[in-house]
């Protein structure tokens, strides 16, 4: 198989010759400088070069922001200074940047997906995260209750930006799945609850994902934290799976799978062993054996390997997620 038909076969719980080799968040900056020390060869700066280097299967993220036409990922997370309509107004012909350039980069990985060579992903934010990223997250939890407006207002906007890209974008390239950037839970459970969803999010996802899935792209959505309570809410918006499924977050990815037999899930390999040698590492594998052979389900670091992992114990972690990747298939 090659890498596409593999992604979308243990997506769609077919059979696979063996499960995707993949890194959905990649590395730290700080963890590429200290690998860099132990042997990592100091040529090697991007992420999908680096990949390649370690022998993971090629997959490539294109990110189209809201706000910069090319930005970078420690702007994803910038706070901006919104508190009323007026305000939103007076900054949105800043927002909502044309991509053509971006969309553009995206041609000769389409022939390589094509190929069968590479996987393309695209991210998209979503109708919490751009809200609270405009607002800020005490002036988003306000504004459910006070300025409802003013988040419709937000979300219908980037719904047709979204909508827009999504047309521009498959011209020149149909990702074979979408991520949509969220980030709405915490170690305890959502930071909303299911009518605030419902009333704020699901519209927009309900009007956006049919035109995702009339590419045949696959929706994931994207939210640290234990996500565990709103994966109904999530499934009835039309998405078909989550990542990372943070371990230290309290997520029980079996007990998810016994629950919601067809989600596709994505990570859960639990970070913090990876400097506790490779015994803890194959014991957090074996817990997650039962899950890998159910389907669905791609083992992956769930969230970027942190700076304190020397890189010969993540030689050691590539070694055993081959081995896991073609037992699962098994």
């Amino acid at each position: 198989m090659n890498h596409v038909e593999r992604f979308r076969a243990v997506m769609h719980f077919q059979p696979v010759d063996r499960l995707p080799r993949w890194e959905w968040a990649m590395w730290w900056d700080q963890t590429i400088a200290r690998w860099h020390e132990e042997g990592l060869p100091r040529t090697l700066e991007g992420v999908f070069e680096i990949g390649e280097y370690f022998g993971l299967d090629p997959y490539q993220q294109f990110w189209f922001s809201t706000t910069e036409a090319n930005i970078e990922a420690a702007q994803h997370h910038v706070e901006g200074g919104v508190a009323t309509m007026d305000d939103y107004l007076a900054i949105r012909p800043q927002l909502y940047p044309e991509h053509g350039a971006a969309i553009a980069a995206m041609g000769p990985w389409a022939r390589r997906q094509r190929e069968g060579e590479a996987v393309v992903w695209a991210t998209l934010e979503g109708f919490f995260w751009l809200p609270r990223t405009l607002l800020g997250q005490e002036g988003h939890m306000f504004a459910f209750y006070e300025q409802p407006e003013l988040i419709h207002r937000i979300n219908e906007d980037l719904l047709q930006f979204n909508l827009r890209l999504l047309r521009e974008m498959s011209r020149v390239c149909i990702p074979t799945f979408m991520t949509f950037a969220e980030d709405m839970s915490f170690n305890r459970g959502p930071m909303i609850s299911e009518a605030l969803f419902k009333e704020f999010l699901t519209p927009y996802y309900h009007r956006l994902l049919p035109a995702v899935r009339e590419l045949d792209i696959l929706p994931i959505v994207d939210t640290d934290g234990d996500i565990t309570m709103m994966i109904p809410w999530l499934l009835d918006a039309g998405v078909a799976g989550v990542l990372p499924l943070e371990r230290q977050a309290g997520v029980d990815g079996l007990r998810m799978r016994e629950s919601f037999p067809r989600l596709g899930m994505i990570g859960h390999f639990d970070k913090m062993c990876m400097t506790r040698g490779a015994a803890a590492m194959r014991a957090e594998f074996e817990r997650l054996l039962p899950i890998i052979k159910t389907g669905g389900f791609i083992p992956s670091v769930d969230h970027q390997t942190p700076p304190g992992v020397p890189l010969e114990a993540y030689r050691e972690y590539l070694g055993l997620l081959d081995e896991y990747a073609r037992m699962g298939a098994a």
